[in-house]
């Protein structure tokens, strides 16, 4: 079994942030000119996450404001008690969309649908620097 690391760093606005990764993860995958293969693209931090969908303008506003009507930023959270950083929802929506999504290699691309593509989403009220690791399983 090979296994390959690879790495990049996107800045994001926060705020709940969406932002199309499908490219970076495919130049990570065509470095290494594999065929088959797993393909699992991870994000560090718990304000973060990384899942896929169709990365259109109106669906990524209707998963905006369904992730606000699930979990609204202008609540109180027991989180901002302790630390005082008002980003307790921001926890919440990373622990509910999940760190890491793990897609399929075949025939070297990438085994996703037509309108499916990979994002990354930065829940924090702030502006970050995320690193996406794509580790590459063969």
């Amino acid at each position: 079994m090979t296994i390959i690391n690879e790495q990049f760093t996107v800045n994001t606005v926060g705020n709940t942030d969406i932002i199309d990764i499908t490219k970076q993860v495919q130049n990570c995958v065509y470095k290494t000119e594999l065929k088959d293969a797993l393909v699992c693209v991870s994000i560090q931090g718990s304000t973060s996450a990384v899942t896929t969908i169709e990365y259109e303008n109106g669906l990524v506003q209707d998963l905006r404001e369904a992730l606000e009507r699930i979990v609204p930023s202008g609540q109180d959270y027991h989180h901002d008690e302790i630390w005082h950083d008002g980003n307790g929802y921001a926890h919440i929506r990373s622990a509910l969309m999940g760190s890491s999504v793990c897609i399929a290699l075949k025939d070297g691309l990438l085994n996703l649908g037509t309108w499916q593509q990979i994002i990354l989403m930065d829940f924090d009220n702030k502006p970050r620097s995320r690193n996406v690791t794509v580790q590459i399983i063969s």
